[in-house]
């Protein structure tokens, strides 16, 4: 699939990526990560891998959105799943009691 990573073109498929990394210890997620295979790495480590550029070069939006394209699953640290409560748990939790669950 054709992808510009910092204003350049690349042709990349999942199997290529894959054999890229293969390998490749992920180093510590501190920021977007995606997981390919059974590891977890950080975006811009995976994007200095298949590109060959400076991890400077390019924005992690940028290889997350075509590593998403791929197929890969990315996570985002920013983004927290919002929990919904119940109209019950709402009125506990402002009355500051605990709600009994039956």
């Amino acid at each position: 699939m054709r992808c510009v990573i910092a204003h350049f073109p690349f042709d990349l498929f999942k199997s290529d990526v894959q054999q890229a990394m293969k390998g490749v210890k992920p180093e510590p997620v501190a920021g977007p990560s995606v997981t390919i295979g059974r590891r977890t790495y950080p975006v811009k480590q995976v994007g200095e891998v298949i590109t060959r550029q400076d991890r400077r070069d390019f924005t992690s939006g940028e290889v997350t959105r075509a590593l998403t394209r791929l197929g890969f699953t990315c996570h985002d640290p920013a983004v927290t799943p919002v929990t919904v409560l119940t109209p019950l748990q709402t009125a506990t939790a402002l009355l500051g009691g605990t709600a009994a669950h039956g």
